[in-house]
């Protein structure tokens, strides 16, 4: 593997059960180990390449990831992520597919490997390529002929029939899911997770065909994604260049009163309640709301309370290097409240202080006197 992390640039395209394939492989691609996914553009309706006319459309997106993985590593990760979803490799190129996954470019290499190329030949030739890169990477330099990827889709757009945008279609935000935008009434989501729903119910004494029951693997299986969509989204991702200089701004900034809601990995039951996030900035501050969506980040995820305080506190430390910072969380556990001890006005508080919160007395009682 490679010593450090490399940005490097995935084309997604499907035409085959698009709807679901499409988000479906950006979710794998988030949690394929040593990848981190930053950014997804748009997701583009394209006509299909070829001489077939009644080939289906596609959709393409591309993604923009860092990686410590070798190039060969990233593209067998890459089509192990292709079986996952049933594509089916025949000797036609353009063969109607579930998903196709490749590499348009992989930091500055320009090498041929066995096969394939890097940076992607049809990045230069084919637009269903070149729009969606250069909608999250314009300023990507191409390392063999030195132009952007900007000024390459331009040059290809002066028909742009086969490549339109599907606005209702974004895999960008923190919260997607793998319906996010897409029709809510397919009879299959997530076939893995659904089974095991499915064995769940028929463990517990359950008819999954019974009238109540038939949709909800379904409804667990998205769920799910949601309450653990934490996995899936990276704080770069959140905080997206919202962090601004604020030379004289040196008071406490607290965020009070920020509703959390996760689920415990003891027992996959929920918990919940309200945070207090407070900074003393050092001539940087972050927008407002996304203190918040760094809460969820974290909290939509399988926790403990207690790491859940450090992390936010850690990722607030992370991203604008301040003086300090304190958070404080309050939370009911309904693995409390409803099982074991069962005890219904219970509440666990738990605390975090980095840099003057923790070394300075009064920032820390200052900061405490504005939690209560």
């Amino acid at each position: 593997m490679p010593d450090h992390n490399v940005k490097a640039v995935v084309l997604a395209g499907s035409n085959v059960d698009r709807d679901r394939c499409l988000p479906e492989a950006i979710r794998h691609l988030r949690r394929t180990p040593n990848v981190t996914v930053e950014q997804v553009s748009a997701c583009f309706d394209t006509v299909a390449v070829g001489e077939n006319p009644n080939a289906p459309d596609f959709y393409n997106a591309a993604v923009l990831i860092t990686t410590s993985l070798e190039p060969e590593d990233l593209r067998t990760a890459l089509h192990g992520i292709e079986d996952d979803l049933g594509r089916v490799r025949t000797d036609d190129p353009n063969e109607p597919r579930t998903i196709d996954l490749d590499i348009v470019f992989y930091g500055d290499l320009a090498k041929d490997f066995d096969g394939w190329s890097i940076p992607d030949p049809a990045m230069e030739v084919h637009k269903h390529v070149a729009i969606p890169v250069a909608d999250v990477v314009p300023d990507w330099v191409h390392p063999t002929s030195g132009r952007t990827a900007r000024s390459i889709a331009d040059d290809m757009v002066e028909s742009n029939d086969e490549v339109t945008p599907s606005k209702a279609r974004e895999f960008s935000t923190p919260y997607v899911t793998r319906s996010a935008g897409f029709d809510d009434s397919a009879e299959v989501y997530a076939p893995r997770l659904e089974e095991l729903v499915r064995s769940q119910l028929v463990e517990i004494g359950e008819d999954p065909d019974r009238e109540g029951l038939q949709r909800t693997p379904l409804r667990v299986a998205k769920a799910l994604d949601f309450l653990t969509s934490g996995y899936t989204t990276s704080l770069d991702e959140v905080v997206n260049d919202a962090i601004f200089d604020a030379e004289g701004a040196e008071e406490m900034v607290v965020v009070r009163d920020v509703e959390f809601y996760s689920m415990c990995e003891h027992h996959m039951l929920p918990f919940f309640g309200k945070a207090t996030v407070a900074y003393l900035p050092k001539g940087k501050i972050i927008g407002l709301s996304k203190i918040a969506r760094i809460v969820d980040v974290y909290a939509r995820r399988l926790q403990v309370q207690e790491r859940l305080t450090n992390q936010v506190a850690d990722a607030l430390s992370d991203i604008l290097d301040p003086y300090g910072v304190g958070v404080v969380m309050e939370g009911k556990h309904l693995c409390m409240m409803m099982r074991g001890v069962q005890k219904q006005e219970s509440n666990m508080v738990t605390s975090s202080m980095r840099g003057t919160f923790r070394s300075d007395a009064r920032t820390r009682s200052e900061f405490l006197d504005l939690v209560t």
